[in-house]
């Protein structure tokens, strides 16, 4: 795919994915879900990259949320693909942390938020606008902002639509570190290059543990299939049952632990 409205970037093991519609607030329309989900499923399936870090294009805006053009139908062609970016965060089994470098306001306060570590710039401001604009989440960024949080101050994001400051977000547990705006990005991938360097089996387990308390059987799945099977496949057991199979015999069980 040819990106139009992101810019990525490889520093070693690290991906860095930047919205870059800096003019539109760097709002995510319908290509940019495209292209950031395309990114990020080349990201889940190249070994070399171990970590990465979403930002927005400019000084001033991290995300400012969705572009909704009018809904003439209930053709699902219509629907902005957002959940597939989140749930691709949320899910792929290697950490992504959020460089908020400006405004992260309404869907882009979500896209921080499911992130696994948020890292924000001085001048960062944090909001939650959807009952002001006739648009709401309650999914992703209801659940997970509560867990980030807590329950009174989710509520208090989403009812009341104030201003938040990087460093009030930090005191709240919105946001993990905050830093000058001009040391972000290498902050950032500085971040992301230490995780890197940690066991990639046990990061993976962690992130699916996680992910696994609110995704139900596609958390289970992920744990289940993408770690526990792809490990199992390489024992002893497992090829000798699957030997026995093939040759029409029972399996010889004192071979599995030999």
């Amino acid at each position: 795919m040819t990106y139009n409205d992101i810019l990525t970037k490889t520093d070693g093991p690290v991906l860095t994915i930047m919205i870059n519609r800096p003019d539109a607030g760097n709002k995510f329309r319908h290509q940019t879900c495209l292209e950031i989900f395309d990114a990020l499923q080349k990201f889940r399936l190249d070994p070399q990259l171990r970590a990465a870090v979403l930002t927005g294009a400019g000084e001033k805006f991290f995300c400012i949320g969705g572009e909704h053009d009018p809904v003439t139908s209930l053709d699902q062609s219509q629907v902005l693909p957002i959940i597939d970016v989140y749930q691709a965060i949320d899910t792929i089994s290697k950490p992504i942390i959020a460089a908020v470098n400006g405004f992260a306001v309404g869907g882009g306060n979500v896209l921080h938020t499911v992130c696994d570590l948020t890292i924000a710039a001085d001048n960062a401001v944090f909001r939650q606008v959807g009952p002001m604009v006739g648009s709401f989440d309650a999914g992703y960024g209801s659940w997970y902002l509560e867990d980030t949080i807590g329950r009174k101050r989710a509520k208090e994001m989403w009812y009341l639509n104030k201003k938040y400051t990087a460093e009030q977000a930090r005191e709240m547990g919105l946001v993990n570190e905050v830093v000058p705006a001009g040391d972000l990005q290498d902050r950032a991938v500085e971040v992301a290059t230490e995780i890197a360097s940690r066991s990639p089996l046990a990061i993976a387990g962690m992130k699916g543990a996680f992910s696994a308390r609110h995704n139900g059987v596609s958390g289970q799945a992920r744990m289940a299939h993408d770690q526990q099977l792809t490990l199992y496949l390489q024992t002893k057991e497992a090829q000798e049952v699957s030997a026995a199979f093939g040759e029409r015999r029972q399996p010889d069980s004192e071979s599995f632990w030999s």
